[in-house]
């Protein structure tokens, strides 16, 4: 059995170091035209074939509901940087794909975030950061 103390004390440390790095890299999105959210969306999609994903597995990807997903999303294909389309596959389904000016702003941002992550994270050595990625899957289930 994993000591409590120990276990609370942990998990308190990486609920505070989470807050205060997002706190930290929030400012990647303060001077651009894409939001943290519309970020976490881009990604998803960048990271599909063809720049695209099944509205399903975005929302799986986000960490706000179904319907805040589905909102987002409906704005972000009335401001162009997303499309979406009925997925041919699924009737009940949508397939979205990063326009061309939804990729733009992704990279843009994307170049400065990545900049920001390495850099505080950069207190950690390669073998730290392995292992701390190790570990936060092991945490998720997903080892």
């Amino acid at each position: 059995m994993t000591d409590r103390r120990l276990a609370v004390a942990a998990w308190e440390s990486l609920f505070r170091a989470q807050h205060e790095v997002l706190q930290e890299i929030r400012d990647d999105f303060g001077d651009d035209d894409l939001t943290q959210a519309e970020y976490d969306v881009l990604l998803t999609v960048t990271r599909g074939e063809g720049h695209a994903a099944r509205l399903r597995d975005v929302t799986a990807n986000m960490l706000i509901s179904q319907p805040s997903v589905s909102r987002l999303v409906d704005r972000m294909v009335a401001r162009g940087l997303i499309s979406k389309c009925p997925d041919p596959h699924d009737g009940r389904g949508a397939i979205v794909r990063a326009t061309d000016e939804g990729l733009l702003a992704f990279r843009r941002v994307a170049t400065t975030h990545a900049r920001s992550i390495a850099e505080r994270m950069s207190v950690l050595s390669d073998a730290e950061l392995t292992e701390l990625q190790g570990l936060t899957t092991k945490l998720r289930g997903t080892a």
